[in-house]
């Protein structure tokens, strides 16, 4: 009997090791894909959007001001772009939005001549740290898509922040 043990012991280490290596391997997969995705869309760390990876994990890791609007109009017109392509729910972001665009005294988006909002509905977020950072560009990699996301929910909590 207690061989059995040790056997089934050994069986199911063996099986979570293999599991966990498998698991690995697709992590590596999908990030091998997303470098040779931006690779193939514009290679290394410009301002324009094309990313590397490391370049992406370091927006992920790195602190909010990478991914946050340098100003209330940039940061009305990217909660508009991420409601528009689906990074954040209507339902509270066009809120936010519409009471951005009151303090700028914008009364309507079909009047808003602004370079900075008209950047921002297109995606091109100006950082706070003096970048730019093209949403569109990123590409819908997995490891792109935490980005957008991330990117969104700090502008969100900004534009927040600029309301109260």
């Amino acid at each position: 009997m207690n061989t059995k043990h040790r056997l089934l012991l050994a069986l199911t280490m063996a099986s979570v090791m293999v599991a966990g290596t498998v698991q690995a391997a697709g992590l590596m997969d999908t990030l091998n894909s997303a470098a040779s995705e931006l690779g193939k869309s514009g290679g290394s760390g410009s301002s324009s959007g094309g990313l590397s990876l490391s370049s992406l994990t370091g927006l992920l890791n790195g602190g909010d001001k990478a991914l946050s609007s340098g100003s209330m109009t940039n940061a009305a017109g990217i909660l508009q772009y991420c409601v528009k392509n689906n990074v954040l729910s209507e339902k509270g972001t066009e809120a936010i939005k519409d009471k951005l665009l009151d303090q700028l005294g914008i009364t309507s988006t079909a009047n808003a001549k602004s370079e900075d909002y008209q950047q921002g509905l297109g995606g091109l977020l100006n950082t706070g740290d003096g970048k730019s950072l093209d949403l569109n560009s990123l590409g819908t990699s997995q490891i792109t898509e935490k980005v957008k996301q991330k990117a969104c929910d700090l502008v969100l909590k900004q534009g927040m922040s600029f309301i109260s």
